[in-house]
């Protein structure tokens, strides 16, 4: 499950840094298990917060294996309603979504019995096809932080006046009740 951690991190942070727009302390993360760099905005509240959406997830994803899910990471502003009687409600307005497409699958041969004695050819094989696909993964989340950066650079005309604090937000992850 490091793998998945360190594949949302990366993505949430990048997106974090690049709307931040306050002063934060860049902090430069480099990947446990593939050759990727990303930054942090540095604020101890905001890494602690991914850390418990990722979590969740992560619990999600080991009840629901082999399936296809989404994080959402929400921008909003607050404004308030018109007052009615009995209110005076806030509603948010979103001006910015990231949706995290992502399909969690278990390793080949797991749930399969631990005391079978396999060929060592077929552990070499196993070994080869695993880190084969953590170098074609590295490369895709490599191609995505690309295209957040590229995104978040191009596309700024829709952002709200710059405040001293970082912008609302949301990290919608999928519940324990949710099947997908």
């Amino acid at each position: 499950m490091i793998i998945m951690y360190e594949c949302v991190a990366g993505i949430l942070h990048t997106i974090f840094f690049h709307r931040t727009l306050t002063l934060v302390r860049p902090k430069d993360v480099d990947c446990d298990l593939f050759e990727i760099t990303y930054v942090q905005c540095g604020l101890a509240e905001l890494e602690k917060e991914v850390d418990e959406k990722i979590n969740q997830f992560i619990a999600w994803a080991e009840k629901h294996p082999n399936r296809k899910s989404q994080v959402c990471l929400s921008f909003f502003d607050e404004k308030n309603k018109h007052p009615g009687w009995f209110s005076s409600k806030t509603e948010r307005v979103y001006w910015e979504q990231w949706f995290i497409n992502l399909h969690v699958t278990s390793p080949k041969g797991q749930g399969k019995s631990r005391g079978s004695k396999a060929p060592a050819n077929t552990k070499g094989q196993a070994l080869e096809e695993t880190s084969s696909r953590r170098d074609a993964l590295s490369l895709l989340i490599q191609e995505v932080l690309f295209q957040i950066i590229n995104y978040a650079n191009e596309k700024k005309d829709h952002i709200p006046p710059i405040s001293d604090r970082i912008f609302n937000h949301e990290i919608l992850v999928p519940s324990s009740s949710d099947s997908v």
